[in-house]
C-alpha cells in the first residue's frame, strides 16, 4: 500500500496536460477497438484459435470486446485506471503474441506493442491529476 501512495504522490508532482491527453487518446483508442470487435467476434475468435471452435474461445472473444469497450471509457476519464488496465494487461499481451506469431500485420503490431507500453506506464503511474480518481480523492 505504502508503494501505490509513492506512486500516486509522484505522479500528482509529475502530472502535465499531455499525459493526461496521453491517457485519454488509449482510452479512446481502446474503446474504438472494442467497438471494433463487438462487431467482429466471429472473426476475432478465428484470430484467437484459427482451429478450435469451443465456447471458451468465443467467451474470450467477448471478455476481449466488452473489456476494450468498457475500459476504454474507464481510462479515457480516468476512474479507475489501474484496475481497468489491469484487466487490460494480458489482453494487450495477448495481441502481441498474435500479431508477432501469426500472419505479420505490421500496422496492428505496432498498434498492439504501442498500446501495450502506454498501458503498462499508465498501470505503474495512475490517472493522473485532472481525473476522476483525482478529483473524487480530494473531495472525501
Amino acid at each position: 500500500m505504502k508503494t501505490i501512495v509513492r506512486m500516486n504522490k509522484w505522479a500528482n508532482a509529475h502530472t502535465s496536460i499531455g499525459l493526461d491527453v496521453l491517457r485519454i487518446a488509449l482510452g479512446i483508442f481502446l474503446f474504438w477497438k472494442g467497438i471494433q470487435f463487438a462487431g467482429q467476434t466471429k472473426e476475432l475468435a478465428h484470430l484467437i484459435a484459427p482451429n478450435n471452435k469451443d465456447a471458451i474461445i468465443v467467451i474470450i472473444a467477448h471478455y476481449i470486446a466488452m473489456s476494450h469497450f468498457a475500459g476504454g471509457i474507464l481510462v479515457t476519464v480516468g476512474l479507475l485506471t489501474r484496475l481497468s488496465l489491469a484487466f487490460q494487461w494480458p489482453v494487450l499481451v495477448g495481441a502481441v503474441i498474435i500479431n508477432f506469431t501469426g500472419t505479420m500485420d505490421s500496422m496492428a503490431l505496432i498498434q498492439a506493442i504501442a498500446a501495450l507500453v502506454v498501458a503498462t506506464f499508465f498501470l505503474v503511474v495512475g490517472s493522473g491529476k485532472h481525473s476522476v480518481d483525482y478529483t473524487l480523492k480530494m473531495n472525501m
